[in-house]
């Protein structure tokens, strides 16, 4: 856990306790992915279920050296598998509105902008919910 909490620490603007990974694990484990190169952890998903056929994708991150090398894509698809045992139908996750690298991936993958938040995250910024239908 130490290494994903790093790579969170790392990567993403938002600071969160650490105890929210172990709490996201233990409440749905299929929706804790993790990635690794030569047993050293690289990237991670976190995803949760909000209803019983939607799925939200809370954190996604590559540790920077290793990015570009599909790694967040080997996760997505890793999350796809998972969650079509269970009958979800639809992806959502927010993203900020400037993250401009995380929407064309997301978008790339067939996920599309369907509305804005203001001040959703911790400093005010506004973000896009975007949503992905799997079905």
């Amino acid at each position: 856990m130490f290494s994903v909490i790093k790579i969170a620490s790392n990567t993403l603007p938002e600071r969160y306790n650490p105890s929210i990974f172990n709490y996201f694990y233990e409440t749905y484990p299929q929706g804790f992915i993790i990635a690794e190169i030569a047993h050293k952890i690289v990237g991670f998903l976190i995803a949760v279920k909000v209803k019983p056929n939607i799925a939200k994708i809370l954190m996604l991150a590559v540790s920077k050296q290793h990015r570009r090398k599909k790694i967040g894509t080997m996760l997505l698809n890793e999350l796809y598998k998972k969650i079509l045992k269970e009958n979800i139908t639809a992806i959502e996750l927010e993203v900020r509105t400037d993250n401009t690298t995380a929407i064309k991936f997301y978008e790339k993958h067939g996920f599309k902008i369907k509305n804005k938040i203001l001040h959703f995250y911790q400093n005010g910024e506004p973000a896009y919910v975007m949503r992905k239908d799997i079905l």
